[in-house]
């Protein structure tokens, strides 16, 4: 069993800046993620908030700019699936799908996956028309018609990069209202190919090889109607990726991390970083701070 200082889980931004941190502290680190290195912030299009890039930079190539900057100090890096951790005495170790690491200290920057509807039709048709990352899909579509099912940041912000490409974009919204920022508020509602379905939620999603529409209901009539589109765009928030987690650490009712000013939870050498945990402000750059101060911690904790 191969043996590191630290075991970081994750490669989005916390798991990365962690990385960076703690291999530049001449730590022998590992970083395992399941998927693309960059995590949720890869598929963003248009980062425009990320301090040092005034004109934006996209999320993928800051993804691998923040990579390529800790694996020049050392990190190494494991496509693998994280299924358990246990702990052998002052040692943890970390179970992947591609063997087991032992290590002293454990940071879990593993982030959140996409909440499913949960309707009828929803996984017959994830790949043949329901997708949850525009960025990723959105090509596909060119000319055609697609409904947007949610209201905050990110399902506003994938509107508006359908809008590039779609036909029309229906955002579906169980509220009045928006959740979004005021700013993408505007730019949507300024956009002539977007339109909105107020009080309005997916009863179920309709097709035979690929969607044809979706079945909606109006949730203060209860009257119901369908939609005809090609494609469903669901963004209604994100899950934490804890399930392996929850007899091994305390979690909060939604699933996340409890932790401390340090990141740290309540089993010592144990850390979490990120949208992963608790009272996250869910953004890149307060993830990349929470990587930095989970290293730190990490380091010190090892060291004594």
């Amino acid at each position: 069993m191969k043996k590191y200082d630290v075991v970081i889980i994750g490669g989005g931004p916390a798991g990365l800046t962690a990385g960076l941190y703690a291999s530049r502290a001449g730590l022998s680190s590992l970083l395992i993620e399941k998927g693309l290195v960059g995590g949720q912030f890869a598929s963003a299009e248009w980062v425009e908030n990320y301090p040092g890039f005034p004109e934006g930079i996209s999320g993928a190539e800051l993804g691998q700019l923040m990579h390529q900057q800790a694996t020049k100090y050392g990190l190494e890096t494991l496509i693998a699936e994280v299924t358990g951790i246990r702990l052998k005495g002052k040692q943890k170790v970390v179970r992947t799908t591609e063997g087991d690491f032992m290590t002293g200290a454990v940071i879990i920057a593993g982030g959140s996956e996409r909440q499913k509807l949960g309707v009828p039709g929803e996984e017959k048709f994830t790949g043949r028309g329901v997708s949850y990352c525009a960025t990723c899909d959105a090509a596909f579509f060119r000319e055609k018609p697609v409904a947007v099912v949610g209201g905050g940041d990110t399902a506003v912000a994938e509107a508006l990069h359908l809008a590039r490409f779609a036909s029309r974009v229906t955002v579906v919204h169980r509220r009045s209202q928006l959740r979004a920022s005021r700013i993408l508020q505007e730019k949507a509602f300024s956009e002539s190919k977007i339109d909105f379905r107020w009080d309005s939620i997916v009863e179920e999603i309709e097709g035979r090889d690929m969607v044809k529409g979706i079945r909606l209901r109006q949730v203060k009539t209860g009257e119901e109607s369908t939609l005809e589109v090609a494609g469903v765009f669901i963004s209604i928030g994100l899950k934490p990726n804890t399930d392996y987690l929850k007899d091994i650490l305390p979690l909060d009712a939604n699933g996340l991390i409890v932790t401390d000013e340090k990141m740290e939870t309540k089993i010592p050498g144990v850390f979490a970083a990120g949208d992963i945990r608790r009272n996250s402000a869910r953004q890149a750059i307060t993830a990349a701070g929470d990587g930095a101060t989970a290293a730190i911690y990490a380091r010190k904790f090892i060291s004594e």
